[in-house]
Protein backbone atom coordinates (compact mmCIF):
# COMPACT_ATOMS: atom_id res chain seq x y z
CA UNK A 1 0.00 0.00 0.00
CA UNK A 2 2.89 2.38 0.69
CA UNK A 3 3.96 2.21 -2.98
CA UNK A 4 0.45 3.24 -4.08
CA UNK A 5 0.45 6.15 -1.62
CA UNK A 6 3.92 7.25 -2.78
CA UNK A 7 2.82 7.05 -6.41
CA UNK A 8 -0.24 9.17 -5.63
CA UNK A 9 1.81 11.83 -3.84
CA UNK A 10 4.30 11.95 -6.72
CA UNK A 11 1.44 12.29 -9.20
CA UNK A 12 -0.05 15.16 -7.20
CA UNK A 13 3.37 16.87 -7.19
CA UNK A 14 3.60 16.56 -10.98
CA UNK A 15 0.03 17.85 -11.34
CA UNK A 16 0.74 20.86 -9.10
CA UNK A 17 3.85 21.73 -11.12
CA UNK A 18 1.93 21.29 -14.38
CA UNK A 19 -0.82 23.66 -13.25
CA UNK A 20 1.51 26.33 -11.84
CA UNK A 21 3.54 26.22 -15.08
CA UNK A 22 0.26 26.82 -16.92
CA UNK A 23 -0.36 29.98 -14.88
CA UNK A 24 -2.55 28.67 -12.06
CA UNK A 25 -2.03 29.76 -8.46
CA UNK A 26 -2.03 26.92 -5.94
CA UNK A 27 -4.45 27.79 -3.11
CA UNK A 28 -4.50 24.48 -1.22
CA UNK A 29 -3.07 21.00 -1.43
CA UNK A 30 -4.62 17.92 0.18
CA UNK A 31 -7.31 20.07 1.83
CA UNK A 32 -9.30 17.97 4.30
CA UNK A 33 -12.53 18.20 6.18
CA UNK A 34 -14.77 15.58 7.81
CA UNK A 35 -16.35 14.81 4.42
CA UNK A 36 -13.10 13.97 2.63
CA UNK A 37 -10.15 15.49 0.80
CA UNK A 38 -9.54 17.67 -2.23
CA UNK A 39 -6.20 16.99 -3.92
CA UNK A 40 -5.55 20.49 -5.27
CA UNK A 41 -7.37 23.82 -5.21
CA UNK A 42 -6.09 26.27 -7.82
CA UNK A 43 -7.13 29.66 -9.18
CA UNK A 44 -6.70 31.34 -12.53
CA UNK A 45 -8.35 34.49 -13.82
CA UNK A 46 -10.81 34.64 -10.91
CA UNK A 47 -12.01 31.05 -11.35
CA UNK A 48 -11.30 28.46 -8.66
CA UNK A 49 -10.80 24.85 -9.73
CA UNK A 50 -11.03 21.87 -7.39
CA UNK A 51 -8.76 19.25 -8.90
CA UNK A 52 -8.96 15.47 -8.55
CA UNK A 53 -5.64 13.84 -9.44
CA UNK A 54 -5.47 10.17 -10.41
CA UNK A 55 -2.07 8.56 -10.91
CA UNK A 56 -1.15 5.19 -12.37
CA UNK A 57 2.11 3.56 -13.37
CA UNK A 58 0.49 2.45 -16.62
CA UNK A 59 -2.86 1.77 -18.22
CA UNK A 60 -2.95 -1.99 -17.69
CA UNK A 61 -5.81 -1.60 -15.23
CA UNK A 62 -7.47 1.23 -17.15
CA UNK A 63 -6.86 4.91 -17.71
CA UNK A 64 -6.62 7.03 -14.53
CA UNK A 65 -9.74 9.00 -15.54
CA UNK A 66 -11.77 5.79 -15.36
CA UNK A 67 -11.37 5.86 -11.56
CA UNK A 68 -13.37 9.11 -11.33
CA UNK A 69 -16.94 7.94 -10.94
CA UNK A 70 -20.22 9.84 -10.76
CA UNK A 71 -20.24 9.19 -7.00
CA UNK A 72 -16.70 10.64 -6.71
CA UNK A 73 -17.73 13.75 -8.66
CA UNK A 74 -20.76 14.29 -6.42
CA UNK A 75 -18.51 14.04 -3.35
CA UNK A 76 -16.07 16.53 -4.89
CA UNK A 77 -18.95 18.94 -5.43
CA UNK A 78 -19.85 18.74 -1.73
CA UNK A 79 -16.19 19.19 -0.78
CA UNK A 80 -15.90 22.25 -3.03
CA UNK A 81 -18.86 23.84 -1.24
CA UNK A 82 -17.28 23.00 2.14
CA UNK A 83 -14.00 24.60 1.04
CA UNK A 84 -15.82 27.78 -0.02
CA UNK A 85 -17.65 27.91 3.32
CA UNK A 86 -14.46 27.42 5.32
CA UNK A 87 -12.60 29.99 3.21
CA UNK A 88 -15.47 32.37 4.13
CA UNK A 89 -15.56 33.57 0.56
CA UNK A 90 -17.45 32.34 -2.45
CA UNK A 91 -15.27 32.79 -5.51
CA UNK A 92 -16.94 34.18 -8.60
CA UNK A 93 -16.78 30.95 -10.58
CA UNK A 94 -15.85 27.44 -9.56
CA UNK A 95 -15.35 24.17 -11.39
CA UNK A 96 -14.07 20.65 -10.88
CA UNK A 97 -11.10 19.52 -12.94
CA UNK A 98 -9.49 16.12 -13.35
CA UNK A 99 -5.85 15.38 -13.98
CA UNK A 100 -4.51 11.99 -15.02
CA UNK A 101 -0.84 11.28 -14.42
CA UNK A 102 0.86 8.22 -15.83
CA UNK A 103 4.27 7.53 -14.30
CA UNK A 104 5.60 4.58 -16.24
CA UNK A 105 8.99 3.35 -15.03
CA UNK A 106 11.80 4.86 -17.08
CA UNK A 107 9.50 7.20 -19.02
CA UNK A 108 8.66 10.87 -18.73
CA UNK A 109 5.39 11.59 -16.90
CA UNK A 110 2.31 11.83 -19.08
CA UNK A 111 -0.16 14.42 -17.76
CA UNK A 112 -3.68 15.05 -19.07
CA UNK A 113 -5.85 17.87 -17.75
CA UNK A 114 -9.62 17.95 -18.19
CA UNK A 115 -10.96 21.33 -17.03
CA UNK A 116 -14.57 21.60 -15.97
CA UNK A 117 -15.53 17.95 -15.79
CA UNK A 118 -18.38 18.90 -13.47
Amino acid sequence: MAHKDDLGRLGEEHAARFLTAAGYTLLARNWRCEQGEIDLVVEQDGEVAFVEVKTRSGTGFGHPFEAITVVKLARLRRLAAAWCEQADAWPGRIRIDAIAVILAPGAAPVIEHLPGVF
